[in-house]
């Protein structure tokens, strides 16, 4: 049954609507996913480095979210309980790919060229965007997450431990680690500038 939301409910919290939505309102639910639907996919996106399979993986967070909606408590930390479950789907992603690449090593894909030229500083920039998009989804897992919700989502490390289930200080270690394997990964590209701060 979907109750009518009253002008006094316009903007209610997510702990309002997730209870709405374990009673079975589904238009509650909608508004939890216009909600939060752009940072998870963005979030996934560069998690994956593919907005199409980031739309797919924060459509199956999102329903896993509703079915657990009858069980979930609210403790303030929705933002958190969805991102975990889209960060495992990423994770039994990997699991499966690299299964499947250890039973079929001959399969891989061309990479499409860059097909737009638009002066030589635009091309640079674009294959430097390029290869750090590519270098951060080489990371694993473990030192991905953690760098692309601090780096790029600007999460608090305290948000981004609840999140992946792990103290803050191993987000600490894992970022430090994680922007060092940048650093070489793109060492060529920076010259004698310095490097990533």
């Amino acid at each position: 049954m979907t109750l009518p939301i009253t002008r006094a409910e316009s903007d209610p919290d997510d702990a309002a609507l997730m209870a709405r939505a374990a009673a079975g309102d589904r238009e509650a639910f909608a508004l939890l996913v216009d909600r939060h639907k752009d940072g998870l996919v963005s979030y996934l996106a560069r998690l994956t480095g593919s907005r199409d399979r980031a739309e797919d993986l924060a459509q199956e967070a999102f329903l896993r979210l509703f079915r657990a909606a009858g069980r979930y408590r609210e403790r303030g930390h929705l933002t958190a309980f969805l991102y975990r479950i889209a960060t495992n789907l990423v994770r039994s992603e990997a699991r499966r790919e690299r299964r499947w690449r250890r039973m079929v090593p001959e399969l891989s894909r061309p990479r499409p060229e860059a097909t737009e030229p638009r002066g030589p500083r635009r091309l640079l920039e674009r294959e430097l965007q390029g290869r750090l998009a590519e270098a951060v989804a080489a990371l694993p897992l473990p030192l991905r997450a953690p760098l692309v919700l601090y780096e790029i989502e600007e999460w608090p490390q305290r948000e981004i431990a609840r999140v992946l289930g792990c103290r803050e200080g191993t987000v600490k270690s894992r970022l430090f680690r994680a922007r060092a394997r940048l650093r070489e990964a793109l060492a060529p590209y920076w010259g004698d500038r310095g490097g990533m701060r």
